[in-house]
């Protein structure tokens, strides 16, 4: 397995040289958001669509929407 400080570190260094440091942030934390993604798919925490479609209909429901 990788190391996380070294992926990040690859990942600033194919930034294009004019990035500001608020876009190296918010790459650094998209990468964040899929990897938690991909441990929730390992770890069996997912919804199929018609779950999630089940789940946006009560919660419009419950907003009076």
């Amino acid at each position: 397995m990788r190391n996380e400080k070294t992926e990040a570190i690859e990942l600033i260094e194919r930034l294009p040289d004019g990035v500001t440091t608020g876009d190296i942030i918010e790459e650094l934390y998209f990468k964040w958001q899929v990897d938690e993604g991909l441990k929730d798919v390992m770890a069996g925490r997912t919804l199929s669509h018609q779950e999630l479609k089940e789940r946006l209909a009560q919660w419009r429901k419950s907003a009076g929407r």
